[in-house]
């Protein structure tokens, strides 16, 4: 086996890692790696029908990867459905998730039935992006207790839409965010969120209703 098989059994094994990813974002950026390669490779041996299906699928996933990288930061691509803590589905999204939960949030329980919690699912369309749950603490703050995101979308920004676009806090009157302390792989800081022993604190904007209050 020479260099150009290397290269050309390289491509291969990118493209099939590729289809191996659960998330969308990388799907699509490894399976263009490995197209490019591939296109590389057939040329060099005149495989000209391997070219063009590796072209056509190349534009596809620059196509696809144009319109995610797009609406990334668009706050029209997510919307924050609030459900009772007590909901079903929420109950069911939770359970399915439960492994993945706990491997980035070791600490976590919900207990529907204590007081002052709130239950909300990131949606775009019709699909579960993630779920917030909180619940309030003294002096404004809301104690984030759980914030997960799918794995699907997790190459994305829900949580910029939620903290710092969406009003999900400051109009319930909040001025404070606390993480959910001990999480794994923390993405807060990106967010604005400073460190605080072992959770990230976001202060907020007063609300317009506050401001007129």
């Amino acid at each position: 086996m020479n260099w150009w098989d290397l290269v050309g059994w390289a491509g291969s094994a990118v493209l099939v890692w590729s289809l191996l990813q659960s998330r969308i974002l990388r799907l699509r950026a490894l399976n263009l790696v490995g197209c490019v390669v591939l296109i590389g490779f057939n040329a060099a041996l005149e495989v000209w029908p391997m070219v063009g299906l590796n072209i056509v699928l190349a534009v596809i996933n620059i196509w696809y990867l144009r319109g995610m990288l797009a609406t990334r930061h668009d706050e029209q691509t997510y919307q924050v459905v609030e459900v009772g803590v007590g909901d079903q589905f929420l109950a069911h999204t939770l359970r399915i998730h439960a492994p993945d939960i706990a491997r980035f949030n070791p600490d976590f329980h919900w207990d529907p039935t204590a007081g002052d919690r709130s239950a909300f699912l990131v949606v775009t369309a019709d699909e579960v992006v993630g779920v917030v749950l909180s619940h309030a603490e003294a002096r404004g703050v809301a104690q984030i207790d759980l914030d997960y995101v799918t794995p699907k979308f997790r190459d994305f920004t829900p949580g910029e839409f939620v903290y710092r676009r969406s009003r999900l806090f400051t109009e319930r009157g909040f001025h404070r965010v606390v993480s959910p302390p001990g999480m794994v792989a923390p993405y807060y800081h990106r967010l604005g969120f400073r460190p605080q022993g072992d959770s990230y604190v976001l202060d907020l904007p007063a609300s317009p209703a506050t401001d007129s209050a």
